[in-house]
C-alpha cells in the first residue's frame, strides 16, 4: 500500500515511516525539504498518485495567531482538494488533545480549524489527539524560565514518548476509519510542574521549579482537565525514565 505522510521528515514523520516500511509499504515523506508544499501546492499532486493513506504532520513554522491559522487552513484545503483528486482513502492528521478546552490559545485554534476542514471533506478520516511529547519537556521549561526561576502550572499532564506516538499513527494508518478521533498518552500523570521538575533534574539542571496555579502554557492557564485525555483514551507504554534514559543514548 502507499502512504503519503506530509512532514515526513520531521520527529514523529520520521519514525511513522520507519515502522510501515518495515511492514512493507510503500512510504512517501513528503515535506518541502523533499519537493512538496501543502502551501504552494508543489509536488502535491505527483506525491498522491495512487496513494491510498495520507497521514497529515505539518507543522507551521510560525506560531503567531494569524500566520498559524492561515498556515492549518491553506495547508488543510490544498491537501484535502488534492487527495479528493487522487482517491485516497483514509486521511490521518495529528493533533492535540484539549484543543477544543483553550480557546484562548491561537496554535490550538488553528488546529481546530483544520479539524473542521478535515470532518467537512468527503474523504474518511481519523484525528489522533495527543498529548505533549517528552521531547518538548525542555522547550516548556525554557517558555517558562526568568533568570534561574521556572514558574509552571501545577495542573495535570501527561506526556507520551515520540516514539508511542508513532506506533499508533502507523496502526492507524493500517486499520479502517473512524471518522471520529482517538486520545493518546503517556502512562504517567502527575502536576505539570512536577514532571518538568523531575525533567531538569534528571538532566541536571540546576533552574528551580515554582508552582503557580496562573502560569501560563504557551498563552492558556490550565487546570486540571485542560490537556490531558479524557476515558478511553490509549496509553503509552514508555515511561519518562526509559524515555530519558534512551534519549541519553548516543544517536
Amino acid at each position: 500500500m502507499k502512504i503519503v505522510i506530509i512532514g515526513g521528515t520531521g520527529l514523529i514523520g520520521s519514525k511513522t515511516a520507519v515502522r510501515l516500511r518495515n511492514k512493507g509499504h510503500e512510504v512517501v515523506a513528503a515535506s518541502p525539504n523533499t519537493g512538496v508544499n501543502t502551501i504552494t501546492g508543489e509536488g502535491l499532486t505527483e506525491a498522491l498518485v495512487g496513494a491510498q493513506v495520507v497521514i497529515d504532520l505539518a507543522n507551521a513554522p510560525s506560531w503567531e495567531d494569524k500566520a498559524v491559522l492561515e498556515f492549518f487552513e491553506t495547508s488543510g484545503r490544498n491537501l484535502l482538494a488534492a487527495e479528493a483528486d487522487a482517491g485516497v482513502k483514509l486521511h490521518i492528521a495529528l493533533s492535540i488533545v484539549g484543543t477544543d478546552r483553550l480557546p484562548e490559545n491561537g496554535y490550538f485554534r488553528a488546529k481546530l480549524a483544520q479539524e473542521r476542514l478535515i470532518k467537512e471533506s468527503p474523504i474518511p478520516y481519523t484525528i489522533v489527539h495527543s498529548t505533549q511529547f517528552f521531547e518538548f519537556l525542555k522547550g516548556i521549561a525554557d517558555e517558562a524560565t526568568v533568570g534561574t526561576i521556572t514558574r509552571l502550572s501545577p495542573a495535570a499532564f501527561q506526556p507520551i514518548a515520540s516514539d508511542d506516538v508513532a506506533d499508533t499513527m502507523a496502526e492507524v494508518a493500517l486499520g479502517n476509519p473512524l471518522n471520529g478521533m482517538i486520545e493518546i498518552a503517556g502512562p504517567e500523570r502527575a502536576p505539570m510542574n512536577v514532571i518538568i521538575a523531575r525533567y531538569l533534574k534528571a538532566a541536571n539542571d540546576p533552574r528551580t521549579v515554582e508552582a503557580d496555579v496562573h502560569a501560563r502554557y504557551f498563552g492558556s492557564e490550565l487546570n486540571d482537565q485542560s490537556i490531558v485525555p479524557g476515558n478511553g483514551a490509549r496509553i503509552g507504554k514508555i515511561g519518562f525514565e526509559d524515555w530519558f534514559r534512551q534519549s541519553q543514548q548516543p544517536k
